[in-house]
This record gives structure tokens, sequence and C-alpha cells, in this order.
């Protein structure tokens, strides 16, 4: 493992902001040195030219190894011939004067629960996302808090080629959730540990659910924040009331006569059925390979770019209940990844991945096996979520037996950076009831603590 500490970067994470003196350099150093322009409009072209090298407002023409914008705290470590990018946070060894966690001055009492925390970021997130929240909750449970940043996102290497195999000896790509769940589950064993309690967020949640199906062993509780994992609505079954003059008012031969027929009407539909589902499960596959194959295309990485030079922002913006909170450091913290050799292409290789993920011919699909989890599950939400409504949290809730339901007032997408004290207010009550003998033991502990601050 690596961590950041000593590796040096001038390279600081504002984005920089074009001038005017950097665009008439900018545009000169096109045509060479002590080159002239003829007319104003040649540098209004040379100024779109420069506006077009930037991304959400960050540099294209600078892009970095993300070991170079990784803060003092930051971790690497490899997996799979990824490195990941990560940050631990272990109440037993880090100071009060951290500079990252400085700013949180917030007491928090400990569980003591001996049991680590594994944080997932959603779609175009990263570990910033848990900055608020990391140390508090490290504090609440008395273990360590782990995030990283799955590939494609954040500061972890991207690769263009696929090496790391599975025991199968296919080519394991990346960017798949294969490969997220399985780097989730070796995070757990790199914290040393037996069990973890998995902390998803939105996209994450669905990473987070799809470990626990792996290996639910390992696993002692899921915390899902804003999921973006679809829940069926229950519909209720139709009631069939037969009466005692159902049959009998048919005579008994002509009654088997239409038992066989509409058995035989049975098969038959169900085998026109099924080879229909068998076209339309190749041709949406042939269409899935086509989309896939243009999405990695020189067109799919321009198109790609575009949409977050567009939308990135005010994707971010959306995301929160009042976006005036939205600060530069915040926008900074999510564009910062766009600083990346390779990002482009990556989240291209990604967006692939998730549109190629097919469903195990011999597992149903994840929404048909939610009633088998049967670990403690919290699911929190915002009341105003215009990512993911929370509509589809309470659905959740219903699929996933005895799981608690959190609603957040006045709260968006990110109830985790938003409502920072109300959603550590939460898991701690849910972990003193998931975890039995919590709830004395953390009752003794604010006798202790308001006792020594009354003296």
């Amino acid at each position: 493992m690596i961590c950041a500490a000593n590796v040096s970067s001038s390279y600081p994470g504002s984005r920089r902001r074009p001038t005017l003196s950097t665009t008439v350099t900018h545009a000169f150093s096109l045509s060479g040195a002590g080159a002239e322009y003829s007319s104003a409009g040649e540098l209004v072209d040379a100024g779109r030219k420069e506006r077009k090298k930037r991304i959400a407002g960050i540099d294209q023409d600078e892009l970095l190894d993300p070991k170079l914008l990784a803060d003092p705290d930051s971790c690497f470590c490899e997996f799979q011939g990824v490195e990941i990018h990560h940050k631990l946070y272990d109440p037993g060894s880090h100071s009060s004067d951290n500079s990252l966690y400085a700013q949180d001055q917030t007491q928090t009492l400990s569980l003591k629960l001996g049991l680590p925390m594994i944080l997932l970021h959603g779609f175009g997130a990263s570990l910033f996302s848990w900055n608020k929240v990391m140390k508090r909750l490290a504090n609440l449970t008395g273990s360590k808090v782990l995030a990283f940043d799955r590939p494609a996102f954040g500061l972890t290497s991207r690769l263009s080629t696929f090496g790391a195999k599975t025991s199968d000896a296919k080519p394991l790509n990346p960017y798949s959730m294969a490969f997220a769940v399985l780097a989730t589950l070796y995070f757990i064993d790199f914290l040393a540990a037996e069990k973890a309690i998995l902390v998803g967020h939105s996209a994450g949640s669905l990473v987070a659910v799809d470990a626990y199906f792996e290996a639910p062993e390992r696993v002692a509780a899921l915390i899902l924040v804003a999921p973006a994992i679809l829940a069926s609505g229950a519909k209720p079954k139709p009631k069939v009331v037969e009466t005692k003059g159902d049959r009998s008012d048919l005579p008994m031969p002509q009654f088997e006569f239409f038992k066989v027929l509409f058995k035989f009407i049975k098969y038959v539909t169900q085998a026109i059925m099924q080879v229909i589902k068998g076209m339309t499960d190749m041709l949406n596959s042939l269409y899935k390979k086509a989309l896939s194959s243009i999405l990695r295309s020189a067109f799919g990485v321009m198109l790609v770019r575009m949409i977050i030079d567009k939308f990135g922002v005010a994707a971010v913006r959306m995301a929160w209940y009042d976006s005036k909170q939205v600060s530069e450091h915040i926008i900074d913290g999510y564009t910062k990844p766009l600083r990346t050799k390779g990002w482009d292409k990556a989240l291209v290789e990604f967006t692939a991945a998730m549109l190629l993920k097919g469903e195990s011919e011999t597992k149903p699909p994840l929404s048909k096996r939610l009633h088998e989890i049967s670990c403690p599950v919290l699911i929190v939400t915002g009341d105003t979520d215009r990512i993911v409504p929370s509509w589809n949290a309470e659905r959740l809730s219903r699929a996933i037996p005895h799981s608690k339901l959190e609603i957040i007032k006045n709260c968006g997408h990110l109830p985790h950076e938003e409502k920072v004290d109300e959603f550590v207010r939460i898991t701690e009550r849910f972990l003193q009831k998931a975890f039995g003998g919590l709830e004395e033991q953390s009752l003794q502990a604010n006798n202790n603590f308001y006792s020594l601050g009354s003296t």
C-alpha cells in the first residue's frame, strides 16, 4: 500500500479559470512565438478553441496521473492490476489536529462495535462525497472506516486493457459490477475483519447488495443511502372465487373436453412466448453489443465529454435540496477526477460494462432476491430526492424484510452531505437496535460522558 503523504504535487485541487492573458498567450503559441493576428476575429476563434479544451471548467491540456492529484491522506493499493485510491480513518490512530478532519469538532460517542465500515460512492462521485462523515462514523462505531474509488471514478487508475483474470481464466473487466463486488470483499480482508458494515450511496447501494449476495457471511449490516435499486411494486394476487355450481353446470364429458382444451392452449401459448422471448433476448443482446461498439468509438468518447461538460456541474447542484449550499469546494471535489488521464475513455468503458451486464442464467433478477436479505438493513432517503425518488426507497423497504426506512425532510439525493448530523443520528439509532447489548452500553457511555462534563 502506498499513501500519498510523500507524493508532492504542484497542482492544487481548485480549478483553473481562463483569463484574457492566458487566452491570448495560448492563441499566439498556436502559430509560433511573435505571430500576429490579422483581425480581431482570429483572436475570438482562438478563445473558442481555448474553451473547447475545457470540460466542466477543467483544463484538458494538462491531464495528470491520479497519484499527482492525491490528498495528503490518500492511499493506493493494487488489486487485480488496478491501483485503487482509498482513504482510511482509524479512530485509534488519528490525532485531533488531522487537517482533513479538523473542521469536524462534533463529539460522537463510540458504540465499540468492533465492525469496520466500507463506504461505496455512487455514479459520477468518488470517496470525496464521504469526507464529512468518515470521522463521525469511525468514532461512532469505534472501528476503522474505509472509502475507495471504484474504477472509472475518483483517483483510481484507468486501464485501457484488462489483464486480470478470474478463476475461469476469462479477463475480468475492472469497470464491471463483478470487479466492484470483489474489490469490496477484498477491502474487508484488507481491514483484517471477518465482517463489515457496507454503506452504499445511490449506485453504490447496488454494489453493497451484490456484495452481500456474493458473500453474505462477510456482511454484518447494510446501510443504503438514496439507493438506486429498482424494487418492483407488490401487486396483490387476484382472488379466485369458485362456487359449488361452477363445475356442476357442465356435463362431465364436456367439462373434461374444455379442461384438456385449456391445457393445450396454455402449453401452446407458453411455447410461443418462449420463442418470442428468445428472439427478444437475441435482438436485445445484438442491440446492446452494437450500442456498446458505438460507445467505445471516438464518437462515443466525444459524446461523453459533451454530456459531462454540459450537465456535470448542473447534476451536482440538482442533487442537493438547496442548490445554494453547493459551494465551490464541493464543485472542485466532484470535478477533480476530470483532471486525470483517460477519465473519458474509462467512463465510456464503465457505461458499456453496465450496458452489457446480463442477469445470471442460474440466479433470478436482483429485484426478486431482495426478500432473501437477512442481515440488518437501514434505508435512508431524502424527501426531495430528484435523482432517485423517495417512493422507490419505500418500495425497497417493503421488499427487504425487517428493513428500517428513514426519510429526512428538506433533503435531496445526498443525505450524508446535506444533513450530516441527522444522518449520523439515524445511523447510531439503527446500529444500537441492530446489534444486541449496544443500547445499554451506549446509555452507560452517555451517563459517563455527561457526568464528566458536569465536573
